[in-house]
């Protein structure tokens, strides 16, 4: 007898999964709210962040905590890619992405009638968005290292206009992921056992 059948439970985030997202977590939140900090620092655009959503009390201060959050971002990244690679989760989970099928799940959510039944399996606007999320970091990471090493990185730089390219490419990328995430809490926020499954793994079957 297949007990994992009779469970209740159905597992859909392996442990790998879980510890990578909530280290991603903590290390997206250093470095967004010190590079807030960074960015009030020299604005290149005519607009400051709001100093008590910043991290890091000053220049010095908001630039170790921000070194020290990429570091541990994209070693947590690379063991993610790894894992999402060579376990084939990335291609369980996150493809095909069909542009048709995105735009119907974004229209379907707008409307409040997207389905959540089965937390194992994304939908095409999950997809979409998790793909993307990931892709914005990776820009972060590359815009990132441009600005801190123009001079060594050069070529890297000049692939995003420069040093003030680069820092346009950093703060947009920024911008993207912190969008993403802000629609993903929401979203978690109208289908609560989500947070429960990022915690334990499982989610309750649905029983026909």
């Amino acid at each position: 007898m297949n007990t994992e059948q009779h469970s209740p439970w159905v597992r859909v985030h392996p442990l790998a999964v879980r510890l990578t997202h909530w280290i991603n977590v903590v290390a997206m939140l250093i470095m967004v709210t010190s590079g807030w900090r960074i960015y009030n620092a020299s604005p290149i655009f005519p607009f400051r962040i709001p100093g008590d959503i910043t991290l890091g009390g000053w220049l010095g201060g908001a630039l170790q905590w921000h070194f020290a959050a990429m570091w541990l971002l994209a070693v947590n990244g690379l063991v993610y890619l790894a894992y999402g690679i060579v376990s084939g989760h990335f291609r369980r989970k996150f493809w095909p992405i069909s542009p048709a099928a995105v735009i119907a799940d974004v229209l379907a959510a707008l409307r409040g009638k997207l389905s959540h039944e089965d937390l194992s399996i994304y939908n095409a606007a999950q997809r979409a968005a998790y793909a993307t999320l990931i892709l914005a970091i990776v820009v972060l990471v590359l815009s990132g290292l441009a600005i801190w090493k123009p001079v060594q990185l050069q070529g890297l730089a000049a692939l995003m206009g420069g040093y003030e390219g680069a820092r346009i490419v950093h703060f947009v990328a920024m911008a993207l992921a912190v969008f993403i995430v802000i629609v993903h809490v929401a979203m978690v926020a109208l289908v609560p056992r989500t947070l429960h499954s990022m915690i334990t793994g499982n989610v309750r079957r649905v029983r026909t």
